[in-house]
């Protein structure tokens, strides 16, 4: 499949804010089976600086300096993707072999699956989360088609309510409500992964949207979505597991980022002088070009 993507960002304040200094985490990652041309980043009003670096784990940052006053801040981020995933193995090691070997792997690279074995700012351990997903992670069993089971169940035990929870939501919160949104299950399939000893991430990404039969696609209906990456091994990789919409990650979902939760690739986040309450407003389009 091959998209454009168009995310509209509009932060404002009631008064002015001073010497801010934002991390947009908006350029997608190069990741197998996806290629992005063309990535654009612009702002209203122009930074007085921009750094573009490598951050933490599996993601790209753009820091923005702002030496006068702000009240409004207009961010388009553009670019075309080309998405072929490569093929879902037809079998993966077992659970317990495959705990074995994340542990020998001592390489702290983005894509290793080290960072991601242990607890983390928004992920910790939760052993009621653990004792939920135990059933469904015998170590014998392989260890994609439990993580599959443990989505689904997710999928199907949990509500999508997008007024239960909020971006600072920890998983345990979420758990416990059985209801939140994409950013919750993905952390809370994390959660329960990574307490059994499994390398798990969170990916933040777009998903494309196909509107109903004979109903217009409605422009701005997209938002970012999330989703969590599972290590399947050496030589499967990393599996993207929707349970929002109990699938894998495929041809559908575009990925921009990942982390070891959601604070490492939170697309906004930054710093500023001021009291003022921030309002925020978000439009995305993701259009397919085939």
């Amino acid at each position: 499949m091959r998209y454009y993507v168009r995310h509209l960002s509009r932060l404002s304040y009631r008064q002015p804010i001073k010497d801010a200094r934002l991390n947009l985490r908006l350029e997608p990652v190069a990741w197998p089976g996806q290629v992005v041309e063309g990535y654009t980043l612009s702002t209203d009003p122009q930074p007085a600086e921009r750094l573009d670096h490598e951050g933490a784990y599996c993601v790209n940052v753009a820091t923005l300096a702002f030496k006068e006053p702000v009240q409004r801040l207009e961010i388009v981020s553009e670019f075309n993707a080309e998405v072929v995933p490569p093929p879902v193995p037809p079998s993966t090691p077992a659970i317990a072999l495959l705990r074995e070997e994340a542990r020998r792997e001592c390489d702290l690279a983005a894509l290793s699956p080290a960072p991601y074995l242990f607890a983390s700012q928004l992920a910790t351990i939760d052993e009621r989360i653990g004792a939920w997903a135990a059933p469904y992670l015998s170590p014998d069993r392989p260890v994609l088609e439990a993580a599959q089971a443990l989505s689904a169940a997710l999928h199907r035990d949990f509500a999508y309510d997008a007024h239960a929870t909020d971006s600072r939501t920890l998983p345990a919160e979420a758990f416990a409500k059985k209801s939140g949104v994409c950013q919750d299950f993905a952390q809370i399939l994390l959660v329960a992964l990574r307490t059994h000893g499994l390398p798990a991430a969170y990916v933040s990404g777009y998903l494309r949207t196909v509107p109903p039969p004979g109903r217009a696609r409605l422009v701005g209906a997209d938002a970012m979505h999330a989703w969590a990456a599972l290590w399947c091994g050496a030589e499967a990789g990393w599996i993207g597991l929707d349970p929002t919409n109990d699938c894998l990650a495929r041809e559908d979902h575009i990925v921009v980022a990942m982390g070891r939760d959601y604070a490492d690739v939170a697309p906004v986040d930054g710093v500023f002088v001021g009291s003022a309450v921030q309002t925020t407003h978000f439009a995305v389009d993701v259009m397919p070009l085939d």
